[in-house]
């Protein structure tokens, strides 16, 4: 039986338009659910934009979020991952302080390295490390540089992507109804 802290993770694909964003985002709001991750970027497709959301939530408030994000006029269509079998990734950018002795510099490399993260800025006084990754990863990265002193941190948020042919096609012909609709042509939309 699902608890209430199922984390689900949605992708919907829209109409590349202003007022989208705040449009999902209402939606959101007015309902109560709360988003634990929202990213916005363009696709290989001009006209569509995908919107990766992450909430938490039992069964019941995922497709609640599915049938209303269906009701927006901007949304194309709309692909739980949940059990798609898929690639997650957040990115990760961490100002880390290397101020007193030059073997804390050096631990903090290491560190890096073992979680296969980048070192792309370096200055007197800090690193600022790059990584990219599953939120646990980074999770886990966070937690171990703490005590090196962590002076800034900024997170992209989760995107997501079916792997190959993955994304069930029973639900990908159930929406091309929807693209049709909002005058996008289903064969220009990306998989899952």
């Amino acid at each position: 039986m699902e608890t209430d802290h199922t984390r689900h993770i949605i992708a919907a694909l829209v109409t590349n338009e202003p007022g989208v964003l705040s449009q999902v985002a209402g939606m959101f709001a007015a309902r109560g659910f709360n988003i634990d991750s929202l990213v916005v970027g363009r696709t290989e497709n001009p006209q569509i934009s995908r919107m990766t959301i992450v909430v938490m939530g039992d069964q019941a408030v995922l497709e609640q979020v599915r049938k209303q994000l269906m009701r927006l006029v901007p949304v194309v269509k709309v692909v739980d991952y949940r059990e798609v079998s898929h690639v997650e990734r957040d990115l990760l950018l961490m100002q880390v302080s290397t101020e007193g002795d030059q073997g804390k510099r050096t631990e903090l490399i290491e560190l890096a390295n073992l979680f296969r993260a980048r070192v792309v800025d370096v200055s007197d006084d800090r690193l600022m490390i790059e990584m990219a990754g599953a939120e646990e990863k980074l999770e886990a990265f966070i937690r171990l540089a703490e005590p090196f002193g962590i002076l800034e941190l900024a997170r992209t948020g989760v995107i997501a992507m079916p792997r190959g042919a993955a994304a069930p096609m029973a639900r990908r012909a159930g929406m091309a109804a929807a693209a049709a609709a909002s005058g996008v042509d289903d064969a220009d939309l990306p998989p899952g």
